[in-house]
């Protein structure tokens, strides 16, 4: 009772509990990923199975770029393409993660959303370019346009926070994987 009486008479309380919520959904969002993801086998062996390809492919390019016969780029390509079913197959498998990840997110920001309706979760130390703003100030009365709305804390919390922590405790993709997210880089030998 008493420390919910001090955390309610600090000055950003309110800012501090959209960033612990935010800290422990990204937290409770891992434990889900590696329940489901990251210490199964066939996600042990795809990660590998990436890791190996991109390697010879990278030394491939390395040897290659003094002399490229047929032989030598028909093989690169083979690599290149099994990498990028690899790729895709992780892709597929993270799949069902991400919808239970995104629907704790929605019903975790449904719940601040409540909590936080119209108030002002923290100031901005700046004042924001004209489109920052209508994020930042999002649902709040008032002209101030330092003002800093739960949706905007929350959503650079989360990024930040999730992206670090999965760096932190090892979950980020395999380095060859990097072109497999929503926008994979464009093939250069179609050109």
């Amino acid at each position: 009772m008493a420390a919910t009486t001090f955390f309610a008479n600090l000055k950003y309380s309110d800012g501090l509990t959209v960033v612990g919520i935010s800290v422990c959904t990204a937290l409770f969002c891992e434990a889900i990923s590696w329940v489901l993801i990251y210490r199964t086998t066939s996600y042990k062996s795809l990660k590998s199975s990436i890791d190996k390809a991109s390697k010879k492919l990278e030394t491939m390019k390395t040897d290659s770029s003094i002399n490229k016969p047929k032989s030598k780029a028909k093989k690169m390509d083979r690599v290149e393409t099994s990498l990028k079913e690899s790729s895709r197959d992780l892709s597929l498998f993270k799949f069902k993660s991400g919808a239970v990840v995104a629907i704790v997110l929605f019903v975790v920001f449904g719940l601040l959303n409540s909590l936080f309706e119209g108030k002002a979760v923290a100031k901005l130390p700046f004042v924001p370019v004209r489109i920052v703003q209508k994020m930042s100030h999002r649902g709040l009365q008032g002209d101030d346009p330092t003002d800093c709305s739960m949706a905007f804390l929350y959503f650079l919390c989360s990024i930040s926070i999730r992206t670090n922590l999965q760096k932190f405790l090892g979950f980020s993709p395999p380095r060859g994987a990097a072109g497999a997210g929503l926008f994979p880089m464009p093939d250069t030998k179609t050109n």
